[in-house]
């Protein structure tokens, strides 16, 4: 009698429903993470934070958009597709969040990020956009990057990294550097997360107090901090000079972090026209099992120590 290898017995059934709440624990785990010290915060404080979308209804949507990710992804490697998508805002306005929810159950070979370091002393020495050129996708690729070329217009400019005249040429050289990526066939999306002077101050609070993001504070976020206005008027201008129609940007309204990440690939998702690609059934084939196998038994000392 054959039996079909693609039914799991009985017996493994259960196994096979761990795998999938494993795989969904690992967004209750940054979820969890996002919470506990606003509340903790809020509390000390003797403040009410509103509450955000329901839980069950943002899990439920989150993971339908992740599943339309992934069709997106087969469509991008089935059409030889080029997608660089550009995430932008100020400090601790949320976009490594939807980044990581973007990425979370793509192929890291077909969806990459990008965020580069402060230039090297040679790259300052090169055309501005030169490094960043390095890093677009070939076909079938979606590269999605962690602040991009728009530092030249917000953190450099207000940090006083480079001068004006670097600024003004920014300026004009942007809206044709983006033109030619689009007419070379690369989709190009460009994202504003936007959040309020006291939603900031709250985050970085967050990351005070936390031994677990204390890291993602650097006294450049802590200069930024205080040159908040700066940043406004640098972010109005940088806006108003690159929304061009071939690549115009799109604001997130970011103080809420579950909305601004359902919003934003909801969005991202209405920008390509990708379609579902079919693939060939999968039929697990049986393994073979030769009658002189013997599996050699590995030392002990080899295996790591079971403390959990």
């Amino acid at each position: 009698m054959t039996t079909n290898s693609n039914q799991p017995p009985h017996h493994s059934r259960e196994r096979i429903q761990d795998e999938l709440m494993d795989s969904l624990d690992e967004e209750f785990e940054l979820e969890i993470d996002d919470e506990r010290l606003a509340e903790a915060i809020a509390e000390t404080a003797g403040e009410h934070k509103a509450s955000s979308i329901d839980r069950t209804v943002y899990f439920k949507e989150l993971l339908n958009l992740q599943r339309e990710l992934i069709k997106l992804q087969d469509w991008v490697v089935h059409q030889k597709a080029k997608v660089v998508v550009l995430f932008e805002g100020r400090d601790a306005a949320g976009k490594g969040g939807v980044i990581k929810r973007i990425t979370q159950r793509m192929n890291p070979r077909v969806c990459r990020v990008v965020a580069l370091p402060a230039p090297s002393e040679r790259e300052r020495t090169q055309w501005y956009f030169q490094r960043y050129v390095s890093h677009l996708p070939a076909g079938g690729e979606i590269v999605l990057f962690d602040r991009s070329w728009y530092n030249r217009g917000g953190v450099e400019r207000v940090m006083g990294f480079c001068t004006e005249d670097q600024v003004e040429e920014f300026f004009r050289t942007v809206p044709d550097f983006e033109r030619m990526l689009v007419r070379s066939g690369i989709i190009l999306l460009k994202y504003w997360f936007s959040i309020t002077d006291d939603e900031q101050n709250l985050r970085f609070l967050m990351r005070i107090h936390d031994p677990l993001k204390q890291w993602k504070l650097s006294p450049m976020d802590l200069e930024s901090r205080r040159r908040w206005e700066m940043y406004t008027k640098a972010k109005e201008e940088m806006l108003e000079r690159t929304h061009i129609p071939e690549a115009p940007w799109w604001v997130v309204e970011a103080v809420d972090k579950k909305r601004a990440r359902l919003n934003c690939i909801h969005h991202l998702l209405q920008q390509i026209p990708y379609k579902e690609v079919e693939h060939p059934k999968i039929d697990l084939p049986a393994r073979d099992r030769k009658p002189d196998y013997h599996r050699e038994p590995v030392p002990r000392e080899m295996y790591v120590p079971a403390v959990y």
